[in-house]
C-alpha cells in the first residue's frame, strides 16, 4: 500500500526526492527533443530546466551519501500518497506549446509543495536547508516558466511558435477531419435520399444511411492512413489522421440519417433536410475558419455540391 509522506523517514524523503528530480529532468528533456525543431525556443528553455534538475539531483545524492551510505532505496511517486498521478504527455502524438508550458507549471508546483512539506519530516539541519533551498528554487522555476510565455511573446518567438502549433493542428486534425466531414455529409445525401423517396419508409432509408456512413468512414480512414507516413509531409501519425478522417466521415453521414428514426416518413424528411443545411454551414465555417477560404466563397462552393448530390438523390429515387 502506498504510503503518506508523514509515514516516510528522512532517508526515504531524499531517496524519494532523488527519484523525482531524476524523472523530472528526463521528461523535460524528451519534451525538448520531441519539440525542438518546431519550437526552438520552448525546447531550449526546458534543456536549461533539465540542467537545472540534473544539478538537484546531484546536490541531493551528494547529501545522501554523507548521511545514509551509498544505497538508495527506489521509491517513486506512485509509492506516495498525494501526489498527482501524471498522463505520459511526453508520449502523446501530438504535443502542443501550450500543453507543455501547462505541464511544466503542474510539476514545478507540485515538486514545491512536496519540498515545503518534506521539510517537516526531519529535525536533520543540513537536510532541512537543502530541502527548503530547493522548494524556493522550484518556486523560482514556476515563476521562470511563466516569464519564460512572456518573454517569448514580446521577443516574437512566442508568435512564430503559435503559428507553427496552428499549421501542425491543421495538417494533422483539421485537414484530414474536413475531409471525413465533407465526403460523409455530401456522398452519403444520395443514397440516403434516393432510398427514402424510392420507399418512402422511414426505416429504409436509416438501413441505407448507416451503411453507407458506416462504409464510407471505414473506406477514408484507411485511405487517409495509408496516404503517406506523414515524415516528410508534417502531417502527423497515419494511424491517427486515418481515425480522426473515419471518425468524422462516419459523423458526417449519420447526422442526416438519425432523423429517419422517426417513423414518419415525412417528419423525419424535413428534419434530415434541415441537418443537411447545418453540416454544410459547419463545413463551410470550419473551410473559412482553418483554410483561409473566403466565407461566402466556402459556403457557395459546399451548398452547390451538395445540392447537387441532393438532387441526383431524390431524382434516382423517384425513378
Amino acid at each position: 500500500m502506498p504510503k503518506t509522506l508523514k509515514d516516510l523517514t528522512a532517508r526515504e524523503v531524499l531517496a524519494l526526492a532523488i527519484q523525482a528530480e531524476e524523472e523530472d529532468g528526463r521528461i523535460y528533456a524528451d519534451l525538448a527533443e520531441r519539440i525542438g525543431k518546431d519550437f526552438p525556443e520552448t525546447a531550449r528553455s526546458l534543456k536549461a530546466m533539465h540542467e537545472e534538475e540534473d544539478g538537484h539531483r546531484h546536490r541531493l545524492i551528494n547529501l545522501y551519501r554523507e548521511r545514509f551510505g551509498e544505497h538508495i532505496p527506489l521509491i517513486r511517486r506512485q509509492d506516495v500518497k498525494g501526489f498527482i498521478t501524471r498522463k505520459p504527455l511526453w508520449l502523446n502524438s501530438i504535443l502542443t506549446v501550450s500543453m507543455i508550458r501547462n505541464e511544466v507549471e503542474t510539476m514545478e508546483e507540485e515538486s514545491r509543495n512536496f519540498y515545503q512539506a518534506a521539510i517537516a519530516q526531519t529535525s536533520d539541519a543540513a537536510v532541512r536547508q537543502l530541502l527548503g533551498d530547493l522548494a524556493a528554487e522550484e518556486s523560482r522555476h514556476y515563476a521562470l516558466a511563466e516569464e519564460m510565455d512572456e518573454q517569448q511573446k514580446a521577443s516574437g518567438a512566442r508568435a512564430k511558435e503559435d503559428m507553427s502549433e496552428r499549421r501542425r493542428f491543421v495538417l494533422q486534425i483539421v485537414q484530414p477531419g474536413l475531409a471525413g466531414l465533407m465526403d460523409g455529409s455530401v456522398s452519403t445525401l444520395a443514397p440516403v435520399f434516393a432510398a427514402a423517396f424510392a420507399t418512402h419508409a422511414s426505416r429504409d432509408a436509416f438501413l441505407v444511411g448507416m451503411a453507407a456512413s458506416i462504409g464510407a468512414g471505414i473506406s477514408m480512414g484507411f485511405a487517409e492512413a495509408l496516404s503517406d507516413d506523414g515524415v516528410l509531409s508534417g502531417r502527423g501519425h497515419p494511424l491517427a489522421r486515418g481515425f480522426v478522417c473515419g471518425l468524422m466521415t462516419t459523423a458526417g453521414g449519420i447526422g442526416h440519417t438519425l432523423p429517419f428514426l422517426i417513423s414518419n416518413f415525412y417528419y423525419a424528411m424535413y428534419i434530415a433536410v434541415a441537418v443537411v443545411a447545418v453540416e454544410l454551414a459547419v463545413i463551410a465555417w470550419i473551410r473559412h475558419r482553418y483554410m483561409d477560404t473566403p466565407l461566402l466563397a466556402a459556403t457557395f462552393q459546399v451548398v452547390v455540391g451538395g445540392v447537387l448530390v441532393f438532387i441526383v438523390g431524390i431524382l434516382i429515387g423517384s425513378a
